[in-house]
């Protein structure tokens, strides 16, 4: 007879660690972290390309309850994020609730036992009472649909999986993207490859990153002086948090920050063709604003073409763009983007009365407040739809339903909430409905449903659906979303009350083969 576990935690990253270390700092071990690979990190194990880091400042972009005064860098890069990870890890012993090399690809909801049935990609069976997804917002790499892809003979490989073995000294290689994670291998690959053709679709706006390494005096500075660093945190969030007054609130405020990417552009890009080109025709905030100290010096090499011919097919080794232009090619490197805020993508999501989440999201996908999903008791999710940022640190988002989170499983458990268990927590479809509702409408005067104007173009990008729904990103500032789930209303769920409590403490994890 298998256990069944209080609480099963999806993935080791930042989500899913956060949501352990906090039920463990209210004194609960009832829970396992099930993680797909052998180690934890999740998006930050995953990223290894060259030059990978993290485009919030380091002291933003960490847990508020495990600050590091030892950041070598104003930026953080992929290494030392990870080490930090494994170090916060270690502190509360997390690798002891981790089930490693175990992908969950189904969740089945048992309505009569009323828990949830998790399969293995291995075929191993659990039951968990309730189930928190932190699978992450990006994780699923999106491949373009191109012609003739599979027929290319050499290495092709997406920026998140990175081919370590590929040398690419001296090579032919083809970038397909302009986005986050072009812009930061780009400048590293570049002076190694023999030719680099980079092909954009649409150019994003830049800014100057002024990466700098952290002084010696700073550190010690900050490790002498704690409220020295949560000041400076706190400034840090302050001034991301203004951007969203231009994003979400008057898009015309963009054009300060158009003016300062162009003239940035412009100085280093002295070929005005080539800058043309690179010029974005959109209001700045549409897509992800990005941040490098070297990208457009990389594409001012000899050996870097900028293509801005779509791509029309791809042969055993070549690319063919729509002009009819045929460019020999020996490696192709993906660089355009992920799946954005989508657990089911991956995963077999089955809730009551045999509705699948892939069915419900046909048309985009929708939560309520990106945490609980109509139809599906006691499933949560951390960075689900709509609670992506464009300008502030995620890491503020997941804090925030963690707390939101743990108010709801109080409800579940006998004795701590203060009031009789609830058997289920699931919120209310014309709570979720009214919800989305407003939500969409927030959209109108956003910088991402701008039409354009004379000379921009209407905003088209990865955080809309083409249902027309945008899924991806939180309309509003990030302190809004901290003030609307500061407290759990159960008047937004519908429950069923507990005819016998749940043991607490730690379980034994037992599973049954399939």
């Amino acid at each position: 007879m298998t256990a069944t576990l209080p609480v099963a935690i999806l993935g080791s990253g930042f989500a899913g660690m956060c949501m352990a270390i906090r039920l463990l700092e209210a004194g609960r071990d009832d829970f396992v972290i099930f993680e797909k690979a052998s180690s934890l990190g999740g998006t930050w194990r995953d990223n290894t390309y060259p030059g990978c880091a993290c485009d919030v400042p380091s002291h933003l972009y960490s847990f508020s309850f495990a600050q590091n005064k030892d950041w070598s860098r104003a930026y953080a890069t992929q290494p030392e994020i990870l080490a930090y990870m494994q170090g916060v890890a270690d502190e509360h012993q997390l690798e002891k609730k981790i089930q490693f090399n175990t992908q969950i690809t189904a969740l089945v909801w048992d309505q009569q036992a009323s828990h949830w049935r998790l399969t293995a990609a291995d075929g191993r069976q659990f039951t968990a009472k309730v189930v928190v997804s932190g699978v992450g917002g990006l994780h699923l790499p999106k491949v373009p649909d191109v012609a003739g892809l599979d027929s290319f003979q050499g290495p092709a490989f997406h920026s998140a999986r990175w081919r370590h073995d590929v040398d690419l000294a001296g090579k032919t290689v083809a970038v397909i993207g302009t986005g986050a994670s072009a812009i930061q291998f780009i400048p590293e690959i570049a002076p190694h490859v023999g030719r680099l053709h980079v092909f954009q679709r649409t150019p994003p706006w830049v800014l100057p990153r002024n990466d700098r390494p952290t002084s010696t005096l700073a550190r010690s500075m900050l490790a002498r002086l704690p409220p020295l660093q949560r000041f400076w945190r706190a400034v840090q969030f302050w001034y991301a948090e203004a951007f969203a007054l231009g994003f979400t609130v008057k898009p015309k405020l963009m054009g300060r920050g158009q003016k300062r990417s162009d003239r940035y552009m412009r100085s280093i890009v002295k070929d005005k063709a080539l800058a043309d080109r690179m010029m974005p025709m959109y209001t700045m905030g549409c897509n992800r604003v990005l941040i490098s100290d070297n990208y457009y010096q990389a594409l001012t090499r000899d050996n870097v073409e900028l293509v801005t011919d779509s791509i029309a097919a791809v042969r055993p080794h070549s690319i063919v763009t729509a002009d009819g232009r045929e460019r020999p090619v020996d490696v192709i490197i993906h660089a355009t983007g992920f799946k954005p805020f989508d657990p089911s993508g991956d995963m077999h999501i089955q809730g009551r009365g045999g509705r699948t989440l892939a069915a419900d999201w046909s048309d985009g996908p929708e939560a309520f407040h990106g945490v609980a999903v109509a139809g599906y008791p006691n499933y949560f999710m951390l960075m689900g739809p709509n609670s992506g940022l464009g300008h502030n640190s995620i890491i503020f988002m997941i804090e925030t339903q963690v707390n939101y989170i743990l108010q709801c499983l109080a409800w579940l458990d006998r004795g701590r909430s203060g009031q009789p268990a609830l058997e289920t927590v699931e919120v209310r479809e014309d709570v979720q409905r009214a919800f989305n509702e407003a939500l969409q409408r927030k959209f109108d005067k956003s910088v991402w449903k701008s039409d354009g104007s004379v000379w921009q173009l209407p905003c088209k990008s990865w955080y809309q659906h083409r249902s027309g729904k945008f899924t991806a990103i939180w309309p509003s500032f990030a302190i809004t979303y901290r003030l609307a789930l500061r407290k759990a209303d159960r008047e937004h769920f519908v429950s069923r009350a507990a005819t016998a409590s749940l043991n607490p403490g730690r379980l034994a994890l037992e599973e049954r083969a399939a």
